[in-house]
């Protein structure tokens, strides 16, 4: 609380100091404040679902522009969280998206216009207009999860009265290479269709890692009356890749371990049977209405089949260095299954209506959804020693006994139902102070069958999450807020597949956030925002270091933590976008671990990211960028430290004409030697050395 209240003065401080400045300042007209972007509103299926002014928000929130994924050569997740404060990644066993958000890892965070994203893979950008990243807990908009914040995916929608094609080509110094297409076409005046289309071939610095992916997103917007539009899109998804978890830990006397240094290129796992495949099929259909001036609505309904499969060997303990030289090496490994279904139907309504003196912007909303999914386990079987682990000598590339993956090691099944009724209410007090209420009812029915044993489990859940946010304006760019939030994780679909079947395995995890911040849009093109936080989490679960195919219960954590963030354009010439994060993050209570007061998992104490694009005429530009990652525990059991790390990035661009660019991105100038993400204390990614990628796109 010392913490808490500390910031909270030096958050008022800087309030008042911006307050000055933007007092000395001509005030700025509304509609100068929401341009460039710079207004959520529901017509952009965006994550508040309400038309808000982003300086409205009680929340941190950074918005990724396609400019910026451009700009930046973005390609993946990992590449916007490292110029995020408050986010970094994390591995995913080298199969999927994972992140952590002010301390809280997840795989599921994940929205697309809205709507959730409900499986684990690697998320391409290809037809992305802008990334939303919403910090703290918010499960009034969002639903289950969301502790820690989401991320939302705004995707590219027909554009009625335009025609063009985009063609974009990239490859890079390790020979991976792209081609995506974007292409809209107008088809009526009341019509248009749209074409997303990308392939990848992917490399890296790592020995034997390859794969391809491509994924086709055809998308069509109609005007079916002066009020009313209909989108339709479909996307295929096609990911086949290697499965590469890194490199172990070594043992360090007297101290936590660390990172095996120096073997970043070796490849701990098996060239041919380290994979990971996926397809997926995405149907979304999404009506809008305009009742009126002051009173509109949407509906979403989703359909997605996925259908993956992920098996490796990897290092399950860490080596022991003799003469700075590795012995022997241990390996482990499993093959797994999923395929899955869901459906989501959303619903919203927003009104805008005045009661004496008071203005209301009212939110109503419900959702429904089902998910059906199968997943199954093979652990590998050593032939050597029919076990499913073994230790070998060391060789690079490493000599691999016969194994197969033929240990049936789990078979189950889930059905999660789950139906959901949110209100918010946003109240101009007057007009510089505003009150946002809201709350959300949510029910729950899981039913998970043990196909092996036959074994049966249902729980059911409910739960009422409140929100709360009070903004001050004491001039239209300036605003002070503060926030509450609770939100609720119940243990569904993949928990519920690796999980004990009991009551207490299965209990929900809970988490409430209290933040503090300030915004000020500067100018038109320029904002500053700066919050800080305290987010409580009970009852959660992590894999117990001495028995990786084991989960532990954790009663609790609490990350406290500071943000500020710059972003937008500080010249005609110059724009920036940069950040800093400190987070504090502890284990309360760990019964019988002995992990009580220890750093919550995967949580740097400090990151900071700078990217400015400079442009020196009309046709040439230039970029320049760092990143700093503080050192973090990977696990609970704080044995395994990963060190800090600084990095920089650069770019050049050339605009031959107005349909014709020419760009290079240079990553890790400086040729650092770090490891940018980890899964447990012995699967740690290392970092690419030196590259660069080489871009041309093309406008017909």
């Amino acid at each position: 609380m010392k913490y808490f209240t500390t910031g909270c003065a030096a958050a008022l401080l800087s309030a008042l100091a911006t307050q000055a400045l933007a007092q000395s300042s001509p005030t700025l007209p509304d509609d100068e404040i929401i341009v460039r972007g710079r207004y959520l509103s529901i017509d952009e299926l965006n994550s508040v679902k309400t038309p808000t002014p982003i300086i409205n928000v009680p929340q941190s929130l950074s918005i990724i522009s396609k400019d910026q994924i451009r700009d930046q050569a973005f390609t993946n997740f990992g590449d916007i969280l490292r110029y995020t404060p408050g986010l970094s990644i994390s591995q995913g066993e080298g199969h999927r998206d994972a992140i952590n958000i002010r301390g809280q890892q997840t795989t599921a965070d994940f929205f697309i216009d809205g709507v959730r994203d409900d499986v684990q893979y690697f998320r391409p950008l290809y037809n992305i207009e802008q990334v939303e990243i919403l910090r703290g807990s918010n499960a009034l908009l969002f639903g289950r999860g969301g502790a820690g914040g989401i991320i939302n995916r705004v995707t590219k929608s027909g554009k009625i009265g335009e025609q063009f094609t985009d063609l974009t080509t990239s490859v890079d110094t390790f020979g991976a290479h792209s081609a995506a297409l974007d292409a809209n076409y107008t088809i009526s005046e009341t019509g248009a269709l749209r074409l997303n289309g990308f392939y990848e071939g992917l490399n890296n610095h790592r020995d034997f890692f390859d794969g391809e992916r491509f994924g086709l997103n055809p998308t069509g917007r109609f005007e079916l009356g002066p009020q009313t539009r209909f989108d339709l899109s479909y996307e295929y998804l096609d990911d086949d890749r290697v499965v590469d978890r890194g490199v172990p830990s070594r043992n360090v006397e007297g101290g936590p371990d660390v990172p095996l240094e120096g073997f970043d290129e070796t490849f701990f796992g098996s060239p041919d049977e380290n994979f990971t495949t996926l397809q997926a099929h995405i149907l979304r259909a999404r009506m809008e209405h305009d009742f009126s001036n002051s009173l509109r609505g949407n509906f979403t309904a989703q359909y997605a089949d996925y259908d993956k499969l992920y098996q490796n060997l990897y290092a399950s303990e860490e080596v022991i260095l003799e003469g700075g030289t590795i012995s022997q090496v241990e390996l482990d490994g499993y093959q797994d299954t999923t395929q899955r279904e869901n459906v989501i139907l959303q619903g919203n309504l927003v009104g805008e209506f005045e009661t004496g003196t008071f203005s209301h912007t009212v939110l109503l909303g419900a959702e429904y959804t089902n998910q059906d999914t199968a997943n199954a386990r093979n652990d590998n079987v050593f032939e050597f020693n029919n076990d499913d682990s073994l230790v070998i000598d060391f060789t690079d590339p490493l000599n691999i006994p016969a194994f197969s993956f033929s240990n049936p090691a789990r078979s189950r099944a889930s059905e999660v139902e789950t139906l959901s009724v949110y209100a918010q209410n946003q109240i101009d007090l007057t007009e510089q102070i505003k009150l946002v209420l809201g709350a959300r009812y949510d029910s729950f029915d899981i039913q998970a069958t043990d196909i092996q044993s036959g074994d049966q489990f249902q729980r059911k859940d409910e739960e009422i999450t409140p929100r709360l946010g009070l903004i001050y304006k004491p001039v239209k760019n300036v605003s002070f807020y503060g926030s509450y939030s609770e939100t609720f994780l119940p243990r569904s679909g993949d928990q519920f597949l690796t999980l004990n079947l009991d009551t207490e395995s299965t209990r929900p995890q809970f988490f409430k956030n209290k933040e503090a911040g300030a915004k000020w849009d500067i100018n038109s093109a320029l904002s500053f925002t700066t919050a800080i936080f305290e987010l409580d989490r009970e009852s959660f679960t992590s894999i117990d270091p001495e028995n990786p195919d084991q989960v532990i219960i954790i009663d609790g954590s609490e990350t406290r933590g500071f943000e500020v963030q710059l972003s937008g354009d500080l010249t005609d010439r110059w724009s920036v976008q940069t950040g800093y994060a400190y987070l504090d993050g502890e284990v309360n209570v760990v019964d019988g671990s002995g992990f009580d007061g220890n750093v919550t998992r995967q949580t740097p104490e400090n990151m900071f990211s700078l990217w400015n694009n400079f442009r020196v005429s009309q046709q040439f530009g230039l970029g320049f960028g760092v990143t700093y990652q503080d050192s973090y525990f990977v696990r609970e059991d704080n044995t395994v430290e990963v060190p800090a790390y600084t990095r920089f990035d650069a770019a050049a661009f050339y605009d031959v004409s107005e349909t014709l660019r020419l760009q290079v991105n240079v990553e890790n100038l400086f040729d650092t030697d770090y490891f940018p993400a980890a899964h447990s204390n012995d699967n740690i990614s290392t970092g690419k050395p030196l590259n660069a990628r080489f871009t041309v796109s093309s406008r017909f």
